[in-house]
């Protein structure tokens, strides 16, 4: 069991964007200097660093913080002590909750230096609630403002993006403008190509890898500096059916603008919320566009008609095409090795899903299908021949 002259004092700094960065007081440094001091000053044994730098208050999962709650957990700390009250946290009642009963629970000390808190002297703690709460009003306030900031922004009609998206680089002149970086805009101009003409986003994906082509993270980390949560410099050449996808469905490359696309709830939940295109402010015209609106239309017709490789890893011509006629839904290929090419037929998914009560029994075999769509072409040709001027007037009238 370790004593307490053994156990840690945990010397815990962090800092966020929320903090006011053009006074050195919050800076990592200075927090360390200050806490090291104080450690030394009252003689608490074994100090030890746990750091956070660049992630908020509002929310608790950080991974130094995090670090050293399972420390705590484990009683390797004794003591934990903060320059203030907001650097360990600006959400009131979490905050709360960890210094009167996380803490206590496993033994620690808690001291914020700068608000005169100290868990060991009742005295001291007697405003701490309220300056939790004037901690957290704080960041709900920095939240609001920066919201209608990147509000007003988006109504202009300005990139609201932190980094130059994969095709693209920033004007060496106006940040806020995007230019083509050709390079990785002849990889785009690739991927649409290739869906034009009938490939899924994995197949797309497979073939990239495959070739050694650098993902969009690792190649915007090694041509312009620029880090990404998800970089894997171990795979630099992974390509994801997610990216590609993503890339297939953003009018950034048709070049648009589109922005308010996404948001979080509140300042406490960072999670995403994607809104419809509707509610979306669009822009149209903002920058150069890497694909044609033609081929944009051909693969969003593609995209709505996915379809996927069966378990046989052979992907039919007819798949996603086939609708029954009762009742709406895809009809879907059967097919087996033990069974003969001519038996391949493709049945309701709905019946096949949910029974006769909803559709009904019915099936069309592949040959025949063949059979149908060769006559159908056969009588097209026959009447483009024989009628070539009012077939080509009407072709183009499409």
């Amino acid at each position: 069991m370790i004593t307490s002259n053994q156990k840690k004092t945990a010397l815990y700094c962090r800092l966020s964007q929320d903090d006011n960065t053009e006074n050195e007081s919050n800076s990592i440094q200075n927090q360390k200097m200050i806490l090291q001091r104080y450690a030394a000053d009252h003689h608490f044994p074994n100090p030890c660093f746990y750091v956070d730098d660049g992630h908020t208050g509002a929310n608790f999962q950080r991974p130094g913080f995090q670090q050293m709650m399972v420390d705590m957990e484990n009683g390797e700390i004794g003591i934990i002590i903060t320059k203030d009250l907001s650097r360990l946290g600006r959400n009131q009642l979490h905050t709360g909750l960890y210094i009167e009963e996380r803490f206590p629970m496993f033994g620690v000390r808690y001291i914020a230096i700068n608000d005169n808190v100290d868990t060991d002297s009742s005295e001291s703690n007697e405003l701490m609630p309220f300056k939790n709460l004037f901690n957290e009003w704080y960041v709900r306030d920095s939240s609001r403002k920066v919201r209608a900031v990147l509000k007003a922004k988006a109504e202009r009609g300005e990139r609201l993006g932190t980094r130059a998206p994969y095709g693209y680089k920033e004007d060496d002149h106006d940040s806020k403008k995007l230019v083509v970086d050709e390079e990785a805009a002849a990889v785009v101009r690739r991927i649409f190509a290739i869906c034009a003409a009938g490939r899924g986003p994995s197949q797309i994906a497979r073939k990239l890898s495959k070739e050694q082509v650098l993902c969009p993270t690792t190649y915007a980390y090694q041509k312009f500096g620029v880090g990404h949560v998800s970089l894997d410099l171990e795979k630099p050449c992974h390509w994801t059916d997610s990216t590609i996808a993503n890339m297939l469905e953003n009018e950034l490359y048709l070049g648009n603008t589109i922005n308010m696309r996404f948001s979080s709830k509140s300042y406490k939940d960072k999670r995403k919320v994607e809104h419809p295109r509707e509610e979306c402010l669009v822009f149209e015209g903002t920058h150069h566009a890497l694909v044609t609106q033609e081929v944009w239309d051909i693969v969003q017709r593609v995209r709505q008609n996915r379809r996927r490789p069966t378990k046989m890893n052979k992907q039919n011509k007819y798949s996603g095409l086939v609708v029954c006629a009762d009742c709406g839904s895809t009809m879907v290929l059967h097919r087996a090795h033990t069974m003969k090419p001519i038996w391949n037929n493709f049945t309701c998914r709905t019946y096949k899903k949910e029974g006769a009560e909803v559709c009904t029994a019915h099936y069309i075999r592949e040959c025949v299908l063949d059979e149908v769509i060769l006559a159908d072409l056969r009588r097209v040709t026959a009447m483009a021949r024989e009628h070539t001027r009012e077939f080509a007037e009407y072709i183009g009238s499409r």
